[in-house]
């Protein structure tokens, strides 16, 4: 693909920075254009809604089974034994996810430009995973809060000495009344799926990950079990609207016949990639 007009081989290193990041940022929005997005979207759809209906049945069996119980055996809110819980459960903050994906981001947009050949286009490839992580997070999260402030769920022992698991005030907006769905349950669990959509052979790790920072949220008495399922049920599937909106647009994945998405083999990264060896070719 030739170069957009305006640049050059001689461009500088700021200049190439510019259009790489404008054009990292072009290629998430663009038309979609694989000819199977039609089937994708198909199984994608249906996957949602089975996982909704299954899923979301456990989550009002928990509520009503499990959840009053769940509390009564876990330890006594903020033992000092707990330190080393508290400690883990932050790596499943929004922040510090968010964050070193961001940074690892910026980091390949700044490498990214002073590189050439092969090089370069690794590490776009690098970069175009990076930013379906970052946007599957980063979505996910968002439909959390959403959730959140609509359903308005109090946290265990909120509004009295006793566990009242159906203790809600819609709109509240405030984090005493946050606990449905889990957000470190959304973070760590969207992390953990779009990690292993896109290196499959990361997925019993990434597992283990995710069911550690949902564990850590029940000890400390910060959710119920049914909260942080719902957080695992919502990352999912906001992961796979994520994961059908870059396959459509041949980012990262590919689609089958059959309209399964998987993982590129190799270092492609679509049309960034393309356009950049264009634009920067040494």
């Amino acid at each position: 693909m030739s170069a957009p007009a305006g640049i050059t081989e001689s461009q500088n290193y700021v200049s190439r920075l510019v259009t790489l990041a404008w054009l990292s940022l072009a290629q998430l929005v663009r038309e979609p254009s694989h000819s199977r997005r039609a089937e994708a979207a198909r199984r994608a759809a249906r996957h949602i809604l089975l996982l909704a209906g299954g899923i979301g049945l456990a989550i009002i069996v928990l509520m009503y089974a499990l959840d009053a119980w769940e509390i009564a055996q876990m330890p006594t809110r903020g033992a000092p034994a707990l330190w080393w819980v508290r400690i883990l459960t932050d790596f499943g903050k929004d922040e510090v996810v968010l964050g070193a994906l961001g940074a690892l981001l910026i980091l390949i947009a700044v490498a990214a430009p002073a590189m050439r050949g092969i090089q370069r286009s690794l590490l776009l490839g690098l970069g175009t995973r990076l930013q379906f992580l970052f946007v599957a997070v980063l979505f996910s999260i968002l439909v959390g809060e959403v959730m959140k402030w609509v359903v308005g769920r109090g946290r265990p022992f909120v509004g009295g000495a006793e566990a009242n698991v159906f203790n809600f005030s819609h709109f509240a907006g405030t984090p005493a009344y946050s606990s449905f769905p889990s957000g470190h349950s959304i973070t760590a669990t969207a992390l953990a799926f779009a990690v292993a959509a896109v290196w499959p052979r990361a997925r019993g790790v990434m597992i283990v990950y995710a069911v550690i920072i949902m564990a850590t949220r029940l000890v400390l008495l910060a959710h119920h079990p049914s909260d942080v399922v719902a957080g695992a049920l919502v990352s999912v599937i906001c992961v796979l609207c994520v994961r059908y909106w870059f396959a459509a647009r041949r980012l990262g994945f590919a689609i089958h016949r059959d309209g399964t998405i998987v993982p590129l083999v190799g270092p492609s990264s679509g049309r960034l990639k393309r356009v950049a060896r264009g634009a920067f070719a040494p």
